[in-house]
């Protein structure tokens, strides 16, 4: 293995996690790539691309609040704009930001109404300090944005253009530190994985599995868990991508996707199993599932192209959809990074027509799912990968080659039961002769 696994604290005596390399190679990616555009500052409001430019982190509460945001200038250093007693604490605490750490509230997804004037106090903030800098003309790039705040930067005459792709860009390959980074986060999903193998038997809810996974990952050090998908038996095609608190039962399938973050860094990181055992159809639709997904791995080498990828996963019609954008997202294959969706993107969709080529220091998932054929159950397989200057290395350990059963091994007299047999399987030939034996003695129809 290349990539090596370490545990979650700094040491003096093991060279680990470089946290100001992480600090130092982010912002100086995105530097040399502004540089390089026509813009004169990015303006960020998007909390992974604010983490990314400023090393800085208030918590997951604010993930979705569009509350902080940061500037990026021409050749100069970045300026945050931080949730009020926030941003004293970076002033304490990120001696990398000093005095570019200030206060300034936006409207908080519009809990601040238009009367209180927070759009035009923050579009004067950005205004004054391009001024300063002498990019008043040049044209901003802005991430994700409310609307009264584009509107206000507009009016006082800022031209703003696409920084999302911008930042997409620069994120694609990830440092060094980043790939310790989400190898660490890959592995403890592993354990989660691990203690759910334990857990899983008839009676389960799924909303219990996700609370056990969830606590795995905070007690191992997780900063957030995004999400647990747990999705069982009959829910299991078409996919819901919720969980609910049905409770398992002997026989069913039940798939998992683990997102959680580790020093910022994601996991999208699926799981099957059945318990106690699976049918004929579900060993059919995990192998489908399986080789689809062994067959892109395989592809995966610096010079190699998305659409390549993409090419050898099955067209939406072969399991069930009228087209791809139905069927988006069950074949797939996404960047990971800071956020669970990055650049590049892999699906029939959009990758056969525009493509990005493979190139070491991407890092991506890539997800299959195929329906078998008994109409309600389904595999769902995901694998996290980085791509090396020589091919490919494989981020997710938990054992995925074949379908996993969980629960209790249940014995009869002669001996183990079957983990492959059917809920409802076709009477064996005695017990058709029993029946035909009946129907002569008692002279009724056999049919």
């Amino acid at each position: 293995m290349a990539i090596k696994s370490f545990g979650t604290m700094g040491v003096d005596w093991e060279q680990r996690v470089n946290f100001d390399r992480l600090r130092t190679e982010r912002l100086a990616r995105a530097k040399d790539a502004l540089a390089k555009s026509e813009m004169g500052a990015v303006l960020c409001f998007d909390m992974n691309n604010v983490r990314y430019l400023t090393a800085t982190h208030i918590g997951t509460w604010a993930q979705d609040k569009i509350s902080r945001f940061a500037l990026l200038p021409q050749n100069d250093e970045p300026i945050l704009w931080d949730f009020g007693s926030a941003a004293k604490h970076h002033q304490l605490n990120c001696p990398w930001l000093g005095d570019r750490s200030r206060p300034g509230i936006s409207l908080l997804r519009g809990a601040m109404s238009p009367e209180m004037g927070r759009a035009e106090n923050v579009a004067m903030k950005i205004k004054v300090e391009l001024e300063m800098r002498g990019l008043q003309n040049e044209p901003v790039g802005i991430d994700v944005i409310e609307p009264p705040i584009l509107f206000a930067l507009q009016k006082l005459g800022v031209k703003v253009v696409d920084g999302q792709q911008l930042m997409s860009n620069i994120r694609m390959i990830k440092t060094q530190d980043e790939i310790t980074l989400l190898n660490q986060s890959a592995g403890m999903v592993d354990a989660a994985y691990e203690e759910l193998y334990r857990f899983l038997r008839p009676g389960v809810q799924e909303n219990q599995a996700v609370g056990l996974a969830s606590k795995v990952l905070y007690d191992m050090g997780s900063e957030y868990v995004e999400g647990v998908n747990a999705i069982s038996g009959e829910r299991c095609s078409p996919h819901p991508h919720v969980f609910s608190d049905r409770a398992l039962r002997p026989g069913d399938p039940i798939y998992f996707d683990i997102l959680h973050s580790y020093m910022g860094y994601r996991t999208c990181y699926y799981r099957t199993f059945t318990i106690g055992y699976g049918s004929h159809a579900l060993n059919d639709a995990y192998r489908r599932c399986r080789d689809y997904l062994d067959a892109a791995i395989a592809l995966i080498k610096p010079g190699r192209t998305t659409a390549e990828i993409a090419s050898v996963w099955p067209k939406a019609q072969e399991f069930g959809f009228p087209n791809e954008e139905a069927a988006f997202a069950l074949q797939f294959g996404h960047g990971i990074g800071l956020a669970i969706w990055e650049k590049p993107v892999i699906s029939r969709l959009v990758s056969l027509e525009h493509s990005y080529e493979l190139k070491p220091g991407m890092v991506f998932a890539l997800e299959t799912f195929w329906p078998s054929k008994d109409g309600y159950t389904a595999a769902r397989i995901e694998e996290e990968i980085v791509v090396t200057e020589t091919g490919h290395e494989v981020l997710t350990r938990f054992p995925a080659e074949k379908l996993m059963v969980a629960g209790t091994q249940y014995f009869t007299t002669g001996g183990p039961l079957p983990t492959t047999r059917e809920h409802d399987p076709e009477p064996p030939r005695h017990i058709l002769e029993m029946i035909e034996a009946s129907a002569r003695m008692e002279g009724v129809s056999g049919d």
